[in-house]
């Protein structure tokens, strides 16, 4: 059970994958060894920089419409499979993550998970990330038709939050993808560079402030957008 008010009317989502935990690399290798296996020749390079996606945002920008509707499904699936075999324990949470959560909780803040990973490889994230007594609530790929960077996911957090005033709810993501999907859904985001994408690119895709990663966020919590819900957020 989270230590935040359930009536709090502040929440922080935090999406999960390069944010909270190390494993874009890893969700990387899956897809490229997945498209492999489908005979599909995919690089690594440029499946990385999609991670953040959902299977259905992702596979169209490696296979034709045709291919989706063929083995899409069974290639997704088979990516999760291989993710869980070869990759999962390899997984690490970023330092400081438990500690940055419980901070945001302390303030009277609520905690949402919003992630483009399926429902049942985020419950083993949160035993990763040490926070599974800390959130409020979450959304997945699941809760949406559409993953990130459509809003679906944001606003089916948004929903269950109950929180109808979106100043006071930020965002804290790592991908272009995060706050593209957050502006859609009226909300701003909090960039983090531990994903692997530049400052410059999450502040041109809309991040209003960017930190190294939750350590350096916590450290800096009493000058950043978290210490400021209250108060209207400005490009920093």
């Amino acid at each position: 059970m989270a230590n935040g008010s359930s009536g709090s009317r502040y929440a922080v989502i935090f999406d999960v994958d390069g944010t909270l935990i190390d494993s874009v690399d890893f969700h990387a290798r899956a897809w490229v060894d997945a498209f492999a296996d489908f005979g599909h020749a995919v690089a690594f390079d440029k499946v990385r920089r999609q991670i953040g996606k959902g299977g259905d945002q992702l596979m169209p920008m490696f296979l034709s419409r045709e291919e989706i509707e063929q083995t899409g499904k069974a290639l997704e699936t088979h990516r999760g499979n291989l993710l869980k075999e070869r990759y999962l324990s390899q997984f690490r949470a970023f330092p400081k993550v438990r500690e940055l959560v419980q901070r945001v909780l302390d303030d009277g803040a609520r905690v949402a998970l919003g992630s483009s990973a399926k429902e049942d490889e985020l419950a083993e994230y949160k035993k990763i990330a040490g926070i599974e007594d800390l959130i409020d609530t979450e959304t997945s790929s699941d809760d949406a038709e559409h993953s990130k960077p459509c809003a679906d996911i944001f606003e089916a957090a948004i929903k269950k939050l109950g929180i109808t005033d979106l100043t006071r709810i930020l965002v804290v993501g790592d991908t272009p993808y995060d706050a593209q999907a957050a502006l859609k859904a009226g909300l701003q985001t909090i960039g983090l560079r531990c994903g692997g994408w530049s400052a410059d690119e999450l502040r041109g895709a809309g991040c209003v402030t960017v930190f190294d990663d939750p350590a350096d966020l916590l450290a800096h919590y009493d000058t950043s957008p978290l210490a400021r819900l209250s108060r209207p957020l400005t490009p920093a």
